[in-house]
């Protein structure tokens, strides 16, 4: 076993490791020992945490030797994105100028990942501040699928590192598509969930009513496993919901005969690349076959409204960049600094619009959701694009804008959405799906997720990593 023991699910893991099977100290050396042979090509962490996470290792095999088990997360290796709070440890959000911030306490979702006992492993490198592109001083992530190609932002290391088998998963988080651009991108599975669902207290802001934390991982019940653990109600964060978070795992055999999923198949495959075409095509197969009720739909695009998340993102960056910015600013790399001026030429007036336009549209896709449970898009809106494809549009960002148009509108909306493996190009590469639901429509998402993967094998396939 010990050969695969990075391919393993989460869950599988989390079994072997209570059952006596394998030890997590033994798992944990194992990942090191693959973080040690493969990151200098891949470059997903920004900090390994070798010590602490083998401490931490043996005393899940202490605690669950003595009978004591905390749950599916303990004794199992997690990495986090570098933009979350972690006590006395350097916390950059990928920005060269917070180098040398070290909080003096750990974010919700990190208190409460140690408290399920899990092994945080890794921090793991991010674009800048969470926006579309990497500082230049600091490394870029390598796709362990093609070197060539697009890691996905922003959460390009928690991706990676899930991919590579350095953890089992990681925490992302998802102002645009951030969770689940890297999730398409590598093959994964990513829960966006509900705004509020997840406590943003220790997360360093890009944009406040935008950013969704949510995990990554290899399977929906996986993923389902860690979002049990760090949602809920905080009272360090007001703006968390108070809503009883569901027993997420105990629903994911339940199956989808019960549900109506809607696709627009103009706005999901009018002028899609072929392997995209195909992947929808067959999700819509999958499900009719597992006894969902396929709906058409007009997914409501009109007016322009979803471009409304840009105004509202660059007043929202600016607000959370303004005890550096402008004062400091050449110590941002181009595109974050770029976003951050354009944001002072928006207005009150502008911005108010903004507001008033997410109005409108989530409005629109309420009226939507009264006729399905869940709807289907692609997860990206081209092939996945190589990175000199990136990096030559600059500030450009129609490139990235049609590769994330499917994104955006439930940030926009703060609704849940899951990222699924929905097959490969000719060439290899992963082409995802993308699962959205109403407010709080989580378990339905994570049902719908596992039963996919129950009938298909897309998730269970890995990158080949060479010495």
């Amino acid at each position: 076993m010990t050969g695969a023991i990075h391919n393993l699910s989460l869950l599988d893991i989390s079994a072997r490791i209570r059952r006596g099977e394998v030890t997590s100290e033994a798992v944990t050396r194992a990942l090191l020992d693959r973080i040690a042979r493969h990151d200098n090509r891949l470059n997903s962490i920004l900090m390994l945490l070798a010590d602490t996470a083998l401490k931490d290792a043996r005393q899940a095999d202490a605690e669950i030797a003595s009978g004591f088990w905390r749950g599916p997360l303990h004794g199992v290796p997690i990495g986090i994105k570098d933009i979350f709070w972690t006590e006395g440890l350097p916390t950059t959000a990928g920005m060269e100028i917070m180098k040398d911030f070290r909080p003096n306490a750990d974010a919700t979702v990190v208190k409460r990942l140690k408290r399920a006992g899990a092994v945080l492993i890794a921090k793991l490198h991010m674009t800048e501040g969470a926006t579309h592109a990497h500082h230049p001083t600091l490394p870029r992530p390598v796709n362990p699928w093609s070197a060539a190609h697009w890691t996905g932002v922003s959460s390009s290391g928690s991706g990676v590192a899930v991919a590579a088998g350095f953890c089992y998963g990681a925490l992302g988080t998802d102002t645009g598509g951030s969770i689940r651009l890297p999730s398409a991108a590598n093959n994964l599975t990513g829960i966006k969930p509900t705004w509020g669902r997840v406590s943003r207290h220790g997360l360093m802001p890009l944009s406040e009513s935008l950013d969704h934390i949510g995990p990554m991982a290899r399977t929906a019940a996986d993923a389902a496993a860690i979002l049990q653990v760090i949602a809920g109600a905080d009272p360090d964060d007001p703006t968390a919901l108070s809503e009883p978070v569901p027993d997420y795992l105990a629903m994911i055999g339940g199956g989808v005969s019960d549900l109506v999923i809607g696709i627009d198949w103009t706005f999901a495959t009018g002028d899609m690349p072929e392997p995209i075409v195909k992947a929808v095509h067959h999700a819509v197969q999958v499900f009719a076959g597992l006894g969902a009720c396929i709906h058409p739909i007009a997914f409501p695009t009109a007016d322009g409204e979803v471009a409304a998340l840009m105004p509202i993102l660059m007043a929202e960056a600016a607000a959370a960049h303004a005890e550096h910015f402008p004062e400091k600013a050449d110590r941002y790399g181009p595109e974050l600094r770029g976003l951050l001026t354009r944001a002072a030429s928006f207005d009150a007036l502008s911005v108010a619009r903004a507001y008033q336009a997410r109005d409108r549209f989530t409005g629109r896709l309420q009226a939507v959701f009264r006729d399905v449970d869940l709807i289907l898009t692609p997860g990206l809106g081209r092939i996945l694009p190589t990175w000199d494809d990136v990096e030559a549009a600059g500030d450009d960002m129609s490139v990235l804008g049609h590769v994330a148009r499917f994104t955006p509108p439930f940030n926009l909306a703060g609704l849940p959405t899951i990222s699924l493996p929905g097959g490969f190009t000719d060439s290899g590469l992963p082409v995802g799906l993308q699962l959205a639901g109403w407010k709080l429509s989580e378990p339905a998402l994570i049902r719908a997720g596992a039963a996919f993967q129950r009938v298909t094998d897309f998730h269970t396939r890995h990158p080949s990593l060479t010495a």
